[in-house]
């Protein structure tokens, strides 16, 4: 984690405004002006003339990524400040020797702070982006058939290679295990609990447990053949066996469904904030009428096609079956 935060913390430097300067920094203080600041910003890091106060040290917390900020302000912050004193020092070193009139340096610090006001221009774009609830309103109703989900449950047969298969159990041929799935649906049509079935029966031993639910789910949710079968069943159907690469489903639908919009409408004003901002980003693109010089810029050699994805192949998503 030490070394991990010193890494994090000197990425924060290069993009950190009062890092980007070029001048040098300011000499320390007189001990009477020093004296004058107010108490409520005191003074928590002292070596030689070196000072730094309160609001300097949490200015600096403040530019780790979010995910290292809490460590830092909590068991990591003696160790932030290690760092950040040791930044501090070599800077003032650096400092008078002249490194910061180093024509590298130079152009390093010029990059950063273009870099600082690039992102200071794109996030002021991006305050200026508006989404009303009728736009995401709008985007939801044109959408709404992405949004349709099934509530089902299912009993797994694997089959010798699945990724399902149970160790301790019988491994059986593809056959064999439709022939299983094809005689527990025809108990379930008889009268048998579905559910008791899955508990006793499924190779999903995760829905298993549970009467076989999976709960609700939307379409890219699960392999295709599965998803196909869900949805085109109607609500109380039982599926006949279905194949997956997991095995053979037979798969129990209780409801058909939309995701309400309010579960949506965040991810929907994410989704529509970032085009209205790409949108004003290539706007800007275009009216500086960009061009670039294809001597410099090689177009690179055409790629060659990807090989063609068999039709079973699992979705990240799938793995809500397993």
């Amino acid at each position: 984690m030490k070394k991990t935060l010193s890494i994090m913390f000197a990425l924060a430097l290069c993009a950190t405004p009062g890092f980007a300067q070029d001048k040098p920094a300011a000499k320390p203080a007189p001990a009477a002006a020093t004296a004058a600041q107010p108490a409520a910003d005191p003074i928590v890091i002292a070596a030689g003339e070196l000072t730094i106060r309160q609001s300097e040290f949490e200015a600096a917390l403040k530019t780790l990524p979010a995910e290292y900020q809490q460590y830092a302000t909590g068991a990591g912050k003696r160790q932030f400040a290690d760092d950040y004193l040791r930044m501090k020092m070599l800077a003032a070193e650096g400092m008078k020797g002249g490194l910061d009139k180093d024509p590298e340096v130079v152009r390093q610090l010029a990059l950063m702070r273009e870099n600082l006001v690039a992102n200071a221009q794109l996030q002021k774009i991006e305050k200026g982006v508006t989404v009303t609830d009728e736009d995401l309103q709008k985007l939801y109703e044109a959408k709404k058939n992405e949004y349709e989900q099934v509530t089902a449950k299912h009993i797994l047969i694997a089959f010798k290679g699945s990724p399902a298969a149970q160790s301790g159990k019988p491994e059986l041929t593809e056959e064999q295990a439709k022939a299983k799935a094809t005689e527990l649906r025809k108990q379930i049509l008889a009268g048998a609990s579905f559910e008791e079935l899955a508990k006793k029966e499924s190779d999903d031993t995760g829905s298993g447990a549970n009467g076989g639910e999976l709960g609700d789910f939307n379409h890219g949710q699960m392999v295709p053949e599965f998803e196909q079968a869900a949805f085109a069943a109607k609500a109380g159907d039982i599926t006949e066996p279905v194949r997956t690469q997991y095995g053979y489903h037979i798969i129990k639908v209780e409801k058909h469904g939309t995701t309400p919009f309010e579960q949506v409408k965040a991810f929907l004003e994410r989704n529509e904030r970032q085009a209205k901002l790409q949108a004003q980003l290539d706007a800007m693109k275009s009216a500086a009428k960009v061009t670039y010089n294809d001597t410099y810029f090689v177009p690179p050699p055409a790629a060659a096609a990807p090989a063609a994805t068999p039709a079973t192949t699992p979705k990240p998503e799938a793995s809500k079956q397993q």
